[in-house]
């Protein structure tokens, strides 16, 4: 599978619990507007890393959801 350059494979999100993903959601998010934030005041050197950043939320978001409808099954608690 396709990883990205954040370390936020599919098969690295898959499993993870859903208290884990929202957790990474929320990091991520925090990311991006860090990034845009910097983007819009001139200081962001790596201009690549808002649209990866985008897809790893877009993986994390379609995971949730696949749980939510029962496409994909919750992992075992660790």
């Amino acid at each position: 599978m396709a990883k990205s350059s954040t370390g936020l494979a599919a098969a690295d999100l898959e499993a993870k619990t859903n208290e884990e993903l929202e957790k990474e959601l929320a990091k991520s998010k925090e990311a991006l507007f860090n990034m845009r934030f910097q983007s819009a005041t001139g200081q962001l050197e790596t201009n690549h890393r808002i649209p990866q950043v985008k897809r790893d939320i877009a993986r994390i978001l379609t995971i949730l959801r696949e749980r939510e409808l029962g496409i994909r099954e919750v992992p075992a608690a660790k």
